[in-house]
């Protein structure tokens, strides 16, 4: 395959990246760390919504998933707590259902749910939801007996979840809820939302990967052992090659996935997703471990940003399909 970003995209992603530098989402992490739940930042929510981040997947803004991808990974490079690519997909799935869009929805995959009279009601839990209290309303997709569906909750029951990740918040829908607005949807909507959060949970996993392959370099050049900087050590050079070897190839991997979830059906979309998201997330944890390894006893401290970002990577790992279940389904398909 021969690809490439397109300046447009590239541009996409440096501007992104700008304005998360300039807004720092870590820092604001470490303001509230000890003393009150992590929130979405108002400005990077207003910041998606005029610039049309939120709802980039729509027909009116015409966006890709690739363009999605470097929104996404430059996120996760970030550590935003602002669930950019569940709310982009959120939005076109509710804009291609009919139901009304809101502004800023989240997205929850339910594993069952039964019609009772007009209204749909939830019997299974839900995928989990990042940051689902600072959120508008969610979008869940399903089955109903052999139809899938697509609904909205705007006032959705919600149990929160005990993760690692403390850039952000989670938590599932709490099962029996009753959902008045709802539609059928095409069959295979279900697997093409299973398939996209796949990819970009990965791809949010890549970014934070990324930043701790500088971080390491980084720390390498200045950390001295015996006079010399311990980025002169030939193993210490052997891993940070390694790392980048791992970032470079998960993100090739991923824009794989990505363009397939634009251009490709059935089958052929989900093995691409499904490879992409166990390459990449493996990847990442390597990642992760190693920088771990190369920053020492600095690194195990509470007061390092490399905690952070190694958390959010696990988290991301387990979640939208485990790189076990990814490469389960790559063998049965």
């Amino acid at each position: 395959m021969d690809f490439g970003l397109t300046e447009e995209q590239d541009q996409l992603a440096e501007a992104e990246r700008s304005w998360l530098t300039r807004h720092d989402p870590i820092a604001r992490v470490r303001a509230t760390l000890d003393g009150a739940p992590i929130t979405v930042d108002p400005d990077a929510r207003a910041h998606a919504a005029e610039s049309g981040l939120l709802s980039l997947l729509t027909p009116e803004m015409g966006g890709t998933h690739v363009d999605l991808a470097v929104v996404a990974e430059a996120h996760g490079h970030a550590a935003s707590s602002l669930p950019i690519a569940d709310v982009a997909l959120a939005t076109w799935l509710l804009n291609e259902s009919g139901l009304p869009r809101g502004e800023f929805v989240g997205l929850a995959r339910c594993a069952d749910a039964t019609a009772d009279g007009g209204s749909l009601r939830l019997t299974g839990a839900s995928s989990p939801v990042p940051m689902a209290a600072d959120l508008d309303a969610v979008a869940i997709v399903g089955l109903v007996g052999d139809e899938e569906f697509a609904a909205v909750s705007t006032a959705p029951t919600t149990t929160p979840m005990a993760t690692l990740d403390l850039t952000r918040s989670w938590a599932r829908l709490t099962s029996d809820g009753v959902i008045d607005e709802w539609h059928t949807v095409p069959t295979g909507t279900v697997g093409f939302v299973r398939d996209a959060l796949a990819v970009h949970r990965a791809f949010d996993a890549l970014g934070a990967a990324e930043r701790l392959l500088q971080m390491t370099v980084e720390y390498a050049g200045q950390r001295e052992q015996f006079g010399v900087p311990i980025g002169s050590f030939q193993a210490v050079k052997h891993h940070c090659a390694d790392m980048l070897l791992a970032v470079e190839a998960a993100r090739a991997a991923l824009w794989a996935g990505a363009l397939a979830l634009d251009t490709a059906t059935g089958a052929a979309r989900t093995r691409a997703a499904s490879a992409a998201a166990a390459y990449a997330k493996s990847a990442a944890a390597r990642v992760a471990g190693t920088a771990l390894q190369v920053h020492g006893g600095i690194g195990f401290t509470w007061e390092h940003d490399l905690h952070l970002l190694l958390r959010r990577i696990k988290v991301d790992e387990a979640f939208d399909g485990t790189v076990t279940e990814h490469r389960a389904a790559l063998v049965t398909a």
